[in-house]
């Protein structure tokens, strides 16, 4: 790699900030933010000089290797990818095909390699056993995207740029850089919004980052979200400030959400929430009279037990106060790259709850089943137990809830093999740790942080170091195994055709595949005196082919479709390499109903599903208010999962690591400052420092996610030295939101007491 200033997208995270990478004599000598790019401009956080450290890491592992009664030893590539078809293959030989498991961890997603090449990993595989991320984290959203607007991926976008009220519940941008909403410098744009008179609001069981810079705040109870955003509902109709504006035309079934609201309301639910009536009625009014307004929520109103209701209703909200699809409000995206258009091309627009899992019934989404039940597949026996398992770029004992049980269970398998390139909590179990590239040795594009992103861009950034020779990136891995096992499972040989097909694939990479959807997409090739004549050809074939038909979705994502016209053209990968610091391609735009992928062509505001469960929100309504200290998670700026505790930038300092409490409650609980507390719940307890403060509602204490690096047997020493306690040691697995299969990470209820050394030691 020549020295001198090299441009690129961090992918740490979603907030997709463009940064200037000084190399000098093949070393990386600076990381600062990229003033030029168009999304970021300037701005980056502190993970991004943490890319050097993941880069030069020594402990990162370069080649595979194989757990040996000597320990582990390296293996030569081909002979490594070699072995793990043929262990998977006698599996599924053995016992059946979803006697294999598979699990994707987030960073598949920041990775556009691993994104084009995971689908044929995953058809290899042939199982039904497969898990993600997903429903630990966003899968509520997927699911408002897929029962209201008819697609899975059509997340409705908060437009802050342009907002005069941001309201916030249950989140806590300023530590995450946005979450589904891809919104690098999060400071400024507040500050923008304020400075033109605009407010933000937040709402969460935690004083946090972003409260810390809002025009209001307010404790609530955690997982009652649904109970105050229905009592805003109720609000809405009642005094009759529902205007709902150009998306009316396209609604249907409001009165049965009206029907819906009228057991909840401000008075009837403030006990349980925690917030007076009047502040739930003068939220909504002002949510409603504020033409620029955006209802926001994550993490903390997804991962409850009510998270699949909270989602609708957080998007309800904004629907019925007319801030959906306009300047200001929630608004689709419009990427050079439309996923969203790609797949319901292909009829991929999403499903749930076509099958359920095997031990414990819960609904599949996308074709996988809840994270939170890998462990009671792989120890319950009987057809289609997981015998065999893969990860790949993940770390589920630490991100997962139950993560004691779940590592239980990963010792009892027969076979595991992880694609990732630490020895880490989970890839400890594998019988086979495969490890890709390095970030920064493979190029980038973000094909989905785009779906997300407060304003459209496009950035491609070239692989800054050349890679090893016996060095693969993951979409390589993936690909060798894939083939192989087609190969083992046709007997030893493929068609001719299907080999030139793998050969094709192998040699156009994700690079060329990215490059034909670039070209082809609504910012793609300008064909100049032809386009006329293109256009035409397009209006004639979306006349002839009916709407679900391949050709008809070809002509319409084309560049000379009609309703680009307006767009920007002649993105490629070439053209982003002569613009290495990313192309703005202007703000969020208004899309309905051309965007709607309902079979009506209408906006479902109350699928029946939701209906039907709110019998649980009159269960939660009519129960007494607990006195149990409920348990939340937290994130902060320095921190992503389990992924940069081996970074000692990052690490060092304070410890993070800590359980905060309300000072009321360490009262009662025999606390003081300095002291050390166990937290214990039914599956587990964790032995953490106490941190007293008012910065969380009393009645609820809080520990960070991604921490626990004490299990022995990884090769993280940084990590270890900094370990702290997983949060998900004492998260019971068996807590789920009933409609979705969500996860319950916030708002489990734990015991908490002052910690003896004398008393731990006479319990060992």
């Amino acid at each position: 790699m020549e020295n001198g200033t090299h441009f690129r997208t961090c992918h740490l995270c979603e907030a997709m900030c463009g940064i200037a990478i000084e190399v000098s004599d093949g070393e990386i000598q600076s990381i600062k933010g990229d003033d030029n790019d168009p999304l970021s401009q300037g701005h980056i956080c502190p993970k991004a000089v943490a890319l050097k450290d993941l880069h030069e890491d020594p402990e990162r592992l370069r080649k595979p290797v194989r757990r040996t009664a000597d320990g582990w030893q390296e293996m030569e590539w081909d002979d490594a990818l070699d072995f793990v078809a043929n262990r998977l293959h006698r599996v599924r030989q053995e016992q059946g095909r979803n006697a294999i498991g598979v699990y994707l961890g987030n960073p598949n997603v920041h990775n556009h390699g691993a994104l084009i090449a995971n689908p044929s990993f995953l058809k290899a595989l042939g199982t039904q056993n497969r898990f993600s991320a997903t429903s630990n984290d966003q899968l509520p959203h997927m699911l408002a995207n897929l029962e209201l607007f008819g697609h899975q991926l059509m997340f409705p976008i908060p437009d802050i740029d342009r907002t005069d009220l941001f309201i916030c519940i249950g989140a806590n941008p300023m530590a995450s850089n946005g979450s589904l909403m891809t919104v690098p410098d999060f400071r400024g744009r507040l500050k923008a919004l304020q400075a033109r008179g605009g407010q933000m609001i937040v709402i969460d069981p935690r004083r946090n980052e972003t409260a810390s810079h809002a025009d209001a705040f307010h404790f609530i109870r955690p997982g009652t979200d649904a109970l105050l955003l229905m009592a805003m509902v109720h609000t809405l109709f009642e005094e009759q400030l529902v205007s709902p504006g150009h998306a009316e035309q396209w609604l249907k079934d409001a009165d049965l959400v009206r029907l819906a609201a009228l057991p909840f309301s401000p008075e009837a639910v403030s006990d349980h929430t925690g917030i007076a009536a009047d502040t739930i009625r003068d939220l909504a009014r002002q949510f409603a009279s504020t033409p620029k307004a955006v209802l926001y929520g994550r993490m903390g109103t997804s991962t409850q037990a009510h998270g699949g209701v909270a989602t609708w209703l957080i998007y309800t909200l904004n629907i019925l106060a007319g801030k959906l699809d306009v300047p200001g409000g929630v608004m689709f995206t419009q990427p050079a790259v439309d996923l969203v258009a790609l797949a319901a091309m292909s009829g991929q627009t999403g499903h749930f709850d076509k099958r359920r899992s095997r031990v414990r019934q819960l609904p599949e989404f996308g074709g996988e089943y809840p994270a939170s039940t890998m462990a009671d597949e792989m120890l319950t026996p009987g057809d289609g137990q997981i015998r065999a398992f893969v990860t790949i770029a993940g770390n589920p004992v630490l991100s997962n809830p139950d993560g004691g049980r779940l590592e239980r269970a990963l010792a009892d398998l027969d076979f595991m093999v992880s694609v990732d390139y630490y020895l880490n909590e989970t890839t400890r179990h594998a019988d086979v740790i495969l490890p890709p590239t390095a970030a920064l040795e493979r190029s980038h594009y973000d094909l989905i942080f785009n779906l997300f992103s407060v304003r459209n861009s496009a950035k491609y950034s070239p692989a800054l170091f050349e890679r090893s020779d016996d060095a693969r990136h993951d979409w390589e891995i993936l690909l060798g195994l894939a083939h192989r096992l087609e190969r083992l499972h046709k007997g030893g040989q493929l068609p001719l055709q299907t080999e030139l097909g793998w050969r094709a694939f192998r040699q156009l990479g994700p690079d060329g595949i990215l490059d034909l959807a670039l070209r082809s997409g609504p910012y793609g090739t300008d064909l100049g005196p032809l386009r006329p004549v293109a256009r035409n050809l397009a209006d004639l074939i979306t006349d002839l082919f009916p709407s679900g038909h391949p050709l008809h979705g070809l002509a319409e994502l084309s560049p000379v479709y009609r309703r680009w016209s307006e767009l920007p053209k002649g993105l490629s990968i070439r053209s982003l390499k002569a613009c290495p610091s990313g192309v703005d391609l202007g703000p969020l735009q208004p899309c309905l109903p051309e965007r709607l992928f309902t079979r009506d062509g209408r906006i479902n505001l109350a699928p029946r599903r939701y209906l039907a469960d709110l019998d649980r929100l009159h269960q939660l309504l009519a129960s007494p208010v607990s006195e149990d200290l409920q348990l939340i998670g937290r994130r902060h700026v320095r921190s992503n999962n389990s992924w940069l505790h081996n970074s000692q930038r990052l690490v060092k300092g304070k410890d993070r690591c800590t359980l905060l409490i309300h000072p009321k409650d360490a009262s009662r609980c025999g606390l003081k400052p300095g002291d050390m507390a166990e937290i214990s719940s039914a599956v587990g307890r964790v032995v953490l420092p106490v941190d007293i403060t008012e910065d969380v509602m009393s009645g609820v204490v809080s520990i960070p996610h991604g921490w626990g690096h004490t299990r022995e047997g990884t090769g993280q020493s940084i990590a270890a030295a900094h370990a702290g306690a997983s949060i998900n040691d004492i998260i019971a697995a068996d807590q789920v939101d009933r409609l979705s299969g969500t996860s319950v990470l916030n708002g489990q209820s734990v015991k908490v007491r002052l910690w003896r050394a004398e008393r731990s030691r006479k319990r060992a």
